[in-house]
């Protein structure tokens, strides 16, 4: 099972879990998903979806659950943001209950969000993090942390089989044109002929993965034999831009004749975001493959299609 199934990153995990012949049950309550996102696995026999949210219980027979459940982006989380709480808490409390229940392995998609505004970078797991408590991201930060504290207690408590992966920027198609995250935002203003808009100066740092490796990634810790692994592990790519560069970067591979335009920098965004990847790669044997500009072509590609 797959919670978040019909969105952005749910959808591929979906499509890699179709083709290595499972029986997927797709979970989602379509507030950021979107049917289009799986309408092509829609009549397939092995595949099914069901509209529902993950802060309510819900009763299904599976043996491995994926939860993905929970609005990504800044613009998402922050449009309701107690119910942004209650989706990585409850949502987090329901599917642990019901893999205890099944005694099914169960994967929690955090993210790079639980180190905050880092003061150590790049950012190994071991690092516990420096979140403001109380902002407007905290609905998400604080969420995801809540819910890998359940996981470890389930653990601990329950002897679950759990494992955990903290994600770091994620870009590819099936991204809305309203993502709110910087790679749509640029691609989509670019596209349009709009003003590029970065907040603050620009030379705050981030890293960026295809799609396509994330899923690799997702799907190699799940299946990771050993029960005395659970994380957490970072999955994402080390290499390393500024948004400025990022911007420069899309505009060339577009063909735009956009014009950069700076904003102030929102509250709490984070000035340096970079993961180590070493855990990943020698426990996971993963690594990243696609180079940004590989996937900004394909990313690119998406959004004129859309548009």
């Amino acid at each position: 099972m797959v919670t978040g199934g019909a969105g952005f990153l749910g959808s591929h995990l979906c499509d890699r879990l179709i083709k290595e012949g499972s029986d997927v049950i797709c979970v989602d309550n379509l507030f950021t998903g979107n049917k289009d996102n799986i309408r092509h696995l829609l009549g397939n026999p092995y595949f099914e979806f069901i509209r529902h949210d993950v802060t309510m219980p819900l009763y299904v027979e599976v043996d491995q659950i994926y939860n993905l459940a929970c609005p990504a982006s800044p613009v998402h989380y922050q449009h309701d943001p107690i119910q942004t709480g209650r989706t990585s808490v409850l949502g987090a409390l329901n599917m642990l209950g019901l893999a205890r229940r099944l005694k099914a392995r169960i994967l929690q998609a955090s993210t790079s969000e639980v180190y905050g505004d880092p003061e150590v970078h790049p950012q190994p797991e071991r690092y516990r993090g420096c979140v403001n408590p109380i902002g407007i991201r905290s609905c998400y930060d604080e969420g995801k942390r809540m819910a890998e504290t359940l996981f470890f207690d389930y653990k601990r408590q329950e002897n679950l089989n759990i494992k955990v992966v903290r994600i770091f920027n994620t870009y590819g198609p099936r991204m809305s044109l309203n993502d709110g995250r910087v790679i749509s935002n640029f691609v989509v203003q670019a596209l349009r002929g709009e003003d590029i808009t970065i907040y603050g100066d620009g030379s705050q740092t981030r890293s960026f993965q295809y799609v396509d490796d994330l899923i690799e990634g997702m799907y190699r810790m799940m299946n990771n034999s050993r029960e005395d692994f659970s994380g957490p592990v970072n999955i994402g790519n080390p290499a390393e831009y500024t948004i400025k560069q990022l911007a420069e970067i899309v505009l060339k591979m577009t063909g735009s004749s956009s014009k950069i335009v700076y904003k102030s920098l929102p509250s709490d965004d984070p000035v340096q975001r970079c993961p180590v990847i070493d855990v990943a790669m020698s426990e996971l044997g993963w690594k990243p493959k696609v180079a940004l500009e590989e996937g900004l072509k394909r990313t690119i590609e998406y959004f004129r299609g859309l548009m």
